[in-house]
């Protein structure tokens, strides 16, 4: 009976000492990797903000604040300047509407609402359709392209809806979930536009240039 016991305590011992070795092996490499996956995190913004709001001087990640949309998303804007005037801000919006869910945008406005451009962070829609909006709605072909256009003055939802906006073929969803992403964008921004830290510097009125 001894010997059982011996075995058993031998046993819970060995299990004990792989399991605390597992897990300080798991948190070594948690804070070895977490600084890298930081940074590539923090690049992808950057490289994002640079393409929907070029020709910045600032830098908007120091100025970035959050909103929240009536749909309870919390929205975050970086403010993009030129020489401390406001050109542009950048608005990492979502929707849910997607056809695998959740879709994340980042999008580029001007101070009056116009969109400069959009690029595609996060989905899970489907290979070779829903995917294809990353590129689908900036392409000057037919009626496809947002870039421009304005969320207020523009029906900026998909022709089969009665909007002015053609769809990915097969992938209306996914196409009403993008669309529905930039409109989340805007009408956040619009509806704060007042209240925000950065309208101080900008007397662009809506409906106009920069």
């Amino acid at each position: 009976m001894a010997k059982t016991e011996s075995t058993l305590k031998n046993m819970v011992l060995t299990l004990l000492v792989i399991t605390g070795v597992a897990g300080a092996s798991l948190g070594f490499m948690f804070e070895l990797t977490k600084g890298p996956i930081e940074a590539a995190k923090k690049a992808k913004q950057q490289a994002a903000i640079t393409e929907v709001v070029p020709g910045f001087n600032n830098n908007p990640a120091d100025e970035v604040y959050e909103l929240k949309s009536k749909e309870g998303f919390d929205l975050k804007f970086f403010p993009a300047k030129k020489d401390g005037k406001l050109i542009g801000i950048a608005i990492e919006s979502m929707t849910t509407k997607g056809f695998s869910g959740k879709i994340k945008v980042m999008v580029g406005l001007k101070p009056d609402g116009t969109i400069i451009n959009y690029q595609i962070l996060e989905h899970k829609e489907t290979p070779g359709l829903g995917t294809k909006m990353a590129d689908w709605f900036k392409t000057d072909k037919g009626n496809q392209s947002v870039l421009g256009k304005h969320p207020k003055n523009n029906n900026l939802t998909v022709s089969k809806d009665g909007g002015e906006v053609d769809a990915i073929t097969a992938a209306t969803i996914s196409s009403r979930a993008f669309l529905d992403a930039v409109r989340v964008a805007f009408e956040t921004y619009n509806e704060n536009k007042d209240n925000q830290p950065v309208a101080d510097n900008t007397s662009v009125e809506e409906g106009g240039s920069l």
